[in-house]
């Protein structure tokens, strides 16, 4: 993200078939500053980026009827300069390698809010 973008212009699609960890992320994002707006599935997350343009995507892994993994492949494919970062609870080094390789600029745990922070900043 370019630095003279201030942070309440920064939009945020989350995608996550949970509805409570949509809305907890939701309001955790927008006391830091952020624009947020939800799906809950990969196939929804598409037809969102598709009309928002949003900054990032907060993508979850295991949604149908379309998996993060397809939906990050997919936006990637429409937009080359599309910014989506894994958020999961699953730590797996083979999950990890099929997002980065399906075009996922990051890899972040649920767990890990103060982190996911972090990586916002690039």
């Amino acid at each position: 993200m370019a630095s003279n973008v201030a942070l309440n212009a920064i939009l945020i699609l989350i995608v996550d078939d949970n509805s409570g960890f949509r809305v907890m992320l939701c309001k955790f994002l927008q006391a830091h500053g952020f624009r947020t707006a939800e799906c809950a599935s990969g196939k929804e997350a598409i037809g969102a980026y598709r009309q928002l343009h949003p900054d990032v995507v907060l993508m979850d892994l295991r949604m149908e009827p379309m998996n993060g993994l397809a939906a990050t492949k997919r936006i990637v494919e429409l937009d080359t300069a599309a910014k989506v970062v894994i958020l999961t609870s699953y730590d797996d080094p083979s999950l990890r390698e099929a997002a980065y390789k399906a075009g996922a600029l990051g890899y972040s745990s649920k767990e890990d809010l103060a982190g996911l922070l972090a990586l916002l900043a690039f």
